[in-house]
C-alpha cells in the first residue's frame, strides 16, 4: 500500500501528519500494532528527509510512503543531482546530522540518481524497535 504527497511550503508539519495518517489508515490492512516508538521514528525520518530535500534541491519534491506488514518505506524524490551521504559522528559539528539520525533509526538507506534528480529511500521496521 502506497501514498504520495507533494512537499510544499508547510512541508514538514504536513509530511509528519501525512505519515501519522498513512500508518493509521494502513493499520486496517496489516495485522499487528505499530508501536508508538515506530510511529515517532517514522515521523522523524520523514522530517529529516523532507527537510534535506527542501533545503538542498531547487525544484519540487515528493514524499512517497509504502507500507508492508513489517516496515514502512519512506521515499523522497527531489530535483538535486547531488547524492547525500552521512557524515561520521561528530558531536562538535553544528548541523548536518540528519542522515546520521535516519541511518540510526532505519534498517536500510538507499540513495540513487533519478531521471530528474535523486531518490532517497529509508526502510524503517514497524514490528520491533531498533536496538540502540
Amino acid at each position: 500500500m502506497s501514498a504520495t504527497y507533494p512537499c510544499d511550503d508547510d512541508r514538514i508539519a504536513r509530511a509528519r501528519a501525512a505519515t501519522r495518517e498513512f500508518l493509521a489508515r494502513t493499520a486496517t490492512v496489516f495485522p499487528g500494532t505499530v508501536s508508538r516508538h515506530a510511529e515517532e521514528a517514522a515521523q522523524l525520518v520523514v522530517s529529516e528527509l523532507v527537510t534535506n530535500a527542501r533545503k538542498y534541491a531547487p525544484g519540487p519534491s515528493h514524499l512517497t510512503l509504502t507500507r508492508t506488514a513489517e516496515a514502512v518505506h519512506v521515499t523522497v524524490e527531489d530535483t538535486s543531482p547531488y547524492l547525500p551521504r552521512p557524515h561520521g559522528t561528530d558531536p562538535l559539528r553544528p548541523g548536518q546530522h540528519g542522515l546520521e539520525i535516519v541511518v540510526a533509526l532505519c534498517r536500510a538507506l538507499d540513495v540513487r540518481r533519478a531521471a530528474a534528480g535523486k531518490r532517497v529511500t529509508a526502510v524503517l521496521d514497524l514490528t520491533q524497535p531498533r536496538a540502540a
